[in-house]
């Protein structure tokens, strides 16, 4: 028996009456709008029962609802109803299936279930064709059906047909090896999607089972593939390249923290040691030490091609994702902040990409990929209970092909757990193999392996998943606060790429090998093939090593806090991955092959010098429509529509907030107590700089780390206890001439963090950023991002109370600036406004910026500032600006003594980007003693008024910009304020 319960607003609907005004925006003649939402139950219900089901999900005081009859306004013109797929994840309805158990006190059985869909009833002159558009507006064609006109009865249930496994043939000619690699095993249902797997790969694949004696299993195959994939084992860092042997990871990143960490070790910081590290690049995580007790851990990563098919389903697979990362840290880490970051296009202008020809298979607009991906974050986050204080917008078209999502996460664990250094976890031998969190389905399958090429028009829609926060907010709690101080397992890890296949056979590599049984693995629906569930990245879920003698304290305990454990195999000595489906051999291979079995690429580069006209243009003698135009740009502009969307409240340990001053303006860092007994905190900031890397990818690399550091100083933090993690995004990365460019821009992260004692302690790479599809006009294109960088810190401050925000706070305090500025305004905000790129890029001084940053930080801990902000994209111009703004309060300033070196023009002296500078206020009072402590470093530019001009005098000492803060208030939040 199928039902239907309905569920409207009595009242005015927020939801309809923005997509009301969006719909207008974008020229729909639409006068009423109407949501509804649907439950649909299968199930055999009395009368009742649905009516109490219906109270349940219906809020009395504002909703109204209806059993088995549409709740529809009494006139409209056009209905349309948008569901899930089959066997897409469906969030609201997994926890309405869970309200309905405990309410009436059973179980679904069998093909029993729960969907959901939203109805919007539309009145105005809108055409068939028009309600289709909206459609596209509201809803993901890839992941979600739409239906017009009529109420949507269909149950979206997954119906598969058993499938046996197949023996995949390798013994055929070169040129089938390279289809196979590239389009898949082929099965009854045609190519099942990419394997990613070059030639050689192929061919070392193909020796290895011939002196087996026998062909793989197509599960043997697909486990190769994700392991071996680039989004696993990083080949390109890892592989030799010219004359670095080691390859970039080893013989630059690995090698700057070794180095570091053994400088570090030397010295003490009070209490603690001065090697802060306690585990880098072995876990889920980086961790360092918090305090005394207690270690904090981080991790950042991407899901770039995941977001650009589906925005939503891959932006909150990837932070529910990453939060299982923190999870996996040694024998569990509790999430304490998650952070995020999107490289985007313009959502202001249309996409003209598709994946096929003809114009058919559309990508997706920038403004729906903005949309999804906010909208993603915020159901990852908010619905996880971790605050979300602080992140990033960058805009450039050429992410409309694929944007670049960032997304991290902050961990607490104890220094010890049981007795033990809380970061170590072995499996043994013996160990159970336990599954924990959500059910395995068809959703994500080939996620690693699609995400390590181009995206193309043969990239599968099942590597698209959708996390479930609630699921996993159960399952986190219940691991790090009871489990793990339980001592009820040996060793934990995610399930993220490559699924079972890749979390069961790295945690073998503790022991030595794995012995797994697929038919007892809990599935959402039946029928799944053994290949599926071994490699499906179905989310929510976490793997275990649990000794025998403690399976069923665990089993109990996650029973009881809603988390559904199971026992799928046994962890060996053996050193072999073996794996059965029903009693049958699937999979028998050697780990040491499977680990490390795939050849190393030799990779040689070529770089070249990138040389731009330099713009030619007269120096304005009014700058202020100049700075206003500059406030509005999207890599300026406050996204404060974003930032109020993600709880930075929950925890209650939130310092410094993502909106800093009463004119409520975006800050650079984030600072965080994640301990309320304690004013000790962590701060996190981040530096990126794709545009710098059009001149030069090392200067590029260089100035994300100092901005990431110099952020991180601007609040309070300390140099000397700040970790950083790298994110390399690149685009076609088997052309030299790109590894060239990530050649320098790595050699530059080493010679940079090593001088400012940073050290690396987690990262991720994503090699393959690149469109490959046809444009408007049916022509083949390929768009590639430009080479992205984003570096982000870790700090740990000594005391919370000594912070810094942005903000000018007393009228007559002085205002200084602190660093030179030079006519560095290559790949700068203000030449990309003028159309141009440049060729005088900022240049970092580490050695000079950090004794700098040392004094400011020192500085700090004596109080002498009341405010400070770090100059970063737009220069001194809008880092004066945010400061006014935030503070609703005027500045006046004269640029002739800003520290400057060979600047001539008040444009450049206002919007020059040059590194390792802050711009800050103090008392009066205080004037003597700053100044002796900071002697010529610092310059005295003006100071702050009681009323609200913004005024500031050029080089010649007459005023090139004369403007009221409310005008450059109106600027700054100007472009979303309507989003």
């Amino acid at each position: 028996m199928i039902h239907r319960i309905e569920v409207a607003a009595t009242g005015k609907d927020s939801r309809a009456e923005t997509l009301k005004a969006r719909l207008k925006s974008e020229g729909f003649k639409v006068q009423e709008v109407w949501v509804t939402d649907a439950t649909t139950i299968e199930k055999t219900l009395s009368p009742s029962a649905l009516e109490a089901i219906g109270q349940a999900l219906a809020n009395p005081v504002i909703q109204a609802f209806r059993v088995d009859q549409p709740l529809a306004p009494k006139i409209f013109d056009w209905a349309l109803e948008i569901g899930f797929l089959p066997g897409v994840t469906d969030n609201v309805a997994h926890t309405t299936k869970e309200i309905i158990s405990d309410l009436l006190k059973t179980k679904f059985k069998g093909d029993e279930g729960v969907y959901t869909s939203t109805v919007y009833f539309f009145r105005g002159k809108l055409t068939r064709a028009d309600v289709e558009k909206i459609g596209l507006i509201r809803a993901n064609p890839l992941i979600q059906r739409l239906t017009i006109g009529v109420v949507d009865r269909a149950v979206p249930r997954v119906t598969l047909q058993k499938v046996e496994t197949l023996e995949v043939d390798l013994k055929v000619p070169e040129k089938e090896l390279v289809r196979i690699g590239k389009e898949g095993i082929r099965g009854p249902e045609g190519p099942r999607g990419p394997l990613a797997l070059n030639l050689d790969s192929m061919k070392t694949i193909r020796d290895y089972f011939k002196k087996q004696k026998r062909n793989p299993t197509d599960l043997e195959l697909e486990s190769l593939a994700q392991t071996w994939s680039e989004h696993c084992k990083h080949t390109i860092f890892a592989s030799p390249m010219d004359e670095i042997k080691e390859g970039l990871f080893k013989g630059l990143i690995k090698k700057a923290t070794h180095e570091i960490r053994a400088k570090k070790a030397k010295s003490r910081k009070g209490t603690l040691p001065g090697d802060f590290c306690v585990s880098v690049f072995t876990d889920n995580s980086g961790g360092i030490v918090f305090d005394k007790d207690w270690i904090v851990t981080d991790k950042a990563e991407t899901h770039n091609t995941p977001c650009t098919l589906d925005p939503f389903g891959g932006s909150v697979t990837g932070i529910v994702g990453v939060n299982r990362d923190c999870l996996g840290f040694g024998m569990g880490a509790k999430p304490v902040l998650n952070r995020y970051g999107f490289c985007l296009a313009d959502p202001r202008k249309k996409n003209d990409l598709y994946r096929a020809k003809n114009r058919t298979n559309p990508a997706l607009s920038p403004r729906k990929v903005m949309d999804g991906v906010v909208d993603g974050v915020n159901a990852g986050g908010n619905q996880s209970g971790i605050p979300t204080p602080q992140g990033f917008l960058c805009f450039d078209d050429r992410y409309r092909g694929k944007p670049l999502i960032f997304v991290g996460t902050v961990g607490l664990i104890p220094r010890k757990v049981n007795g033990k250094p809380s970061w170590e976890k072995c499996a043994q031998a013996g160990d159970k193999i336990v599954m924990v969190g959500g059910r395995v389905g068809q959703d994500g399958i080939h996620g690693a392996t699609f995400s390590s090429e181009a995206l193309h028009e043969g990239s599968p829609a099942t590597a698209v998943q959708i996390g479930d926060p609630i699921t996993q907010k159960k399952l986190s709690d219940a691991i790090a606060k009871e489990a793990r101080d339980l001592g009820l397992y040996s060793s934990i890890t995610d399930n993220g790429a490559g699924g079972l296949s890749c979390s069961v056979a790295e945690m073998a590599k503790e022991c030595g090998g794995c012995e797994v049984e697929l038919g007892l693995v809990p599935l959402k629906y039946p029928n799944l093939e053994p290949w599926k569930i071994w490699i499906s990245e179905s989310q929510e879920r976490m793997t275990l090593a649990v000794p025998p003698e403690k399976v069923e304290v665990l089993v109990g305990l996650l029973a009881r806090r809603g988390v559904e454990a199971t026992v799928i195999g046994t962890f060996t000595d053996s050193g072999r991955c073996m794996v059965k489906f029903n009693g049958k051999t699937v999979m028998d291979m050697g780990l040491k092959f499977l680990h490390e079995g795939v050849p190393m690429k030799k990779l040689s580069t070529i770089l070249r010098k990138h040389r731009h006209p330099e713009p030619v243009f007269p120096c304005p003698k009014n700058l202020e429509p100049v700075l206003l135009q500059m406030l509005e740009r999207p890599n300026v502009a406050s996204f404060e529509f974003l930032s109020t969307q993600y709880d930075h409240e929950v925890q209650a340990g939130s310092v410094i907030k993502p909106l800093q001053g009463k004119g409520r303006v975006n800050g650079e860092a984030a600072v965080t107590r994640p301990l309320l007994s304690s004013n000790r905190a962590i701060v996190t900031s981040q530096g990126l700089h794709p545009s710098y890397s059009d001149i030069d990818p090392y200067a590029m690399a260089a100035c994300s780390i100092d901005t990431a550091i110099r952020n991180a100083v601007a609040v309070g933090a300390d140099p000397d206890y700040l970790a950083i993690m790298d994110n390399f995004c690149w685009c076609s990365s088997d052309e030299p001439e790109r590894l060239g460019e990530l050649k320098a821009a790595v050699q530059a992260c080493y010679d940079t963090a090593t001088v400012y004692g940073t050290p690396f302690i987690s990262g991720k790479d994503s090699m393959f950023n690149d469109f490959k599809g046809y444009d408007a006009h049916g022509k083949s294109i390929k768009v590639s991002v430009p080479p992205t960088l984003l570096i982000s810190g870790l700090g740990v401050i000594p005391d919370a109370t000594k912070c810094l925000t942005l903000d000018a706070k007393i009228p007559g305090d002085l205002i200084y600036v602190l660093g030179v500025t030079r006519r560095e305004l290559g790949g700068s905000e203000y030449f990309a406004m003028k159309g141009a790129i440049g060729n005088s890029v900022p240049q970092v001084n580490a050695k000079q910026a950090l004794e700098l940053y040392r004094k400011f930080f020192t500085a700090t801990q004596k109080e002498l500032f009341a405010s400070c902000i770090s100059v970063n994209a737009g220069g001194l111009g809008v880092a004066l600006a945010k400061m006014a703004i935030a503070g609703e309060l005027g500045l006046e300033v004269d640029l002739w003594n800003a520290p400057q070196d060979g600047v001539t023009r008040d444009d450049d002296l206002l919007f020059s980007e040059s590194q390792s500078r802050f711009v800050m206020t103090i008392d009066p009072k205080k004037q003597k003693t700053f100044e002796r402590y900071f002697g010529a470093l610092a310059s005295l530019v003006g100071r702050v008024r009681k009323d609200d001009q913004f005024v500031v005098k050029g080089l010649k000492g007459s005023p090139v910009i004369q403007s009221k803060v409310g005008s450059l208030s109106m600027a700054y939040k100007k472009l979303f304020k309507n989003f």
